[in-house]
């Protein structure tokens, strides 16, 4: 565990027991059932090698190895095979309460008054914004149920809350975030965001441009790396971008890494990779309405424009919650 995720969770520990944790009056969420709420569907296609043994309807783009044997470890490699499937790594919450534990059945930190709401504008009918805290949860939900042994294959720990926005000055702040990511002065001109067209249309068909990385497809711009959606269209739009900029985000910080589709050492391992590999992640909505069955999942930077309906409703369905699948590359041996 990272310094930043045990002083993190220290805080939540020490601030659980000096104040109160409850379920708060505009605070909304329920528990992710691991049977009714996932997508399993969603863990394929699966391959050895390069071949599909088991297709999926939903876009895949990423890359494989070529060869369906491996052999990792020192100074004997053992022999394995070459297996790539989807993971389901971790739960994020989107939601304008503070503290607010959407995917922890709607729970409240409470923290007092110090920490400000989050917001909607939408009195400009030019210009919607809004600004949305995220919480990012380790969630190894295969790991849990034994569904593959091999350590080497997957996401291992505990249920653990990795990162609260609301202990994160950069989160609020654009100037702020600019230490962390300063190309971002790069892409905010109308030639780079043009450019996000082509990946808006690749993501929704075929699956997202990985060298178009400053672009969130049919949802803006992951730039900048903060919880301000300048342009607003709705709450579900808006907690899917903050879903994938927060993916960005801890891409850039070192706190998630990579499973590459290559032959070789990185089968043996994760690295790391300061600039997310959209077309590894996909994402499912499982709060307020989870999305179950053929479909249910989606590539980062699709259109929520086929599923989002229903999916955002006043009062008890204004806090979101998504499980994020990562594309697993490894060597099974």
């Amino acid at each position: 565990m990272s310094l930043f995720n045990r002083i993190s969770f220290a805080f939540i520990v020490v601030m659980a027991n000096v104040g109160s944790i409850y379920a708060g009056e505009l605070c909304h969420g329920s528990f992710v059932n691991p049977i009714t709420d996932v997508c399993w569907s969603c863990l394929f296609p699966i391959t050895i090698g390069s071949v599909a043994v088991y297709s999926s309807d939903t876009p895949d783009n990423s890359s494989n190895p070529s060869s369906p044997v491996c052999a990792c470890g020192t100074p004997f490699p053992r022999v394995g095979i070459s297996i790539g499937f989807w993971e389901p790594m971790a739960l994020v919450d989107v939601t304008r309460q503070p503290f607010c534990l959407v995917n922890l059945g709607g729970l409240q930190l409470n923290m007092g008054s110090s920490f400000g709401t989050g917001t909607v504008e939408t009195a400009n009918g030019d210009h919607n914004t809004d600004f949305y805290y995220v919480h990012w949860y380790r969630f190894p939900l295969l790991y849990w149920l034994k569904v593959i042994t091999d350590g080497l294959c997957l996401e291992t720990g505990d249920l653990d809350i990795a990162y609260l926005t609301e202990l994160d000055p950069t989160w609020r702040d654009d100037e702020w975030s600019f230490i962390l990511n300063p190309e971002a002065i790069l892409f905010g001109n109308p030639i780079a965001q043009a450019a996000c067209a082509a990946d808006s249309l690749a993501a929704s068909t075929i699956g997202p441009i990985d060298y178009l990385f400053w672009c969130g497809g049919a949802q803006g711009s992951l730039y900048p790396m903060t919880g301000h959606v300048q342009e607003h269209i709705g709450g579900v739009q808006a907690s899917t971008l903050l879903t994938e900029r927060m993916a960005f985000k801890m891409h850039r910080e070192g706190l998630l890494w990579e499973s590459a589709g290559v032959d070789g050492a990185p089968l043996c391992q994760l690295y790391p990779s300061i600039f997310m590999p959209k077309s590894r992640y996909r994402y499912q909505m499982v709060n307020p309405v989870p999305t179950t069955g053929s479909g249910g999942c989606h590539p980062f930077g699709a259109t929520t424009m086929s599923w989002g309906a229903g999916h955002e409703y006043p009062f008890n369905g204004e806090d979101f919650g998504y499980l994020v699948w990562r594309k697993r590359n490894c060597c099974m041996l």
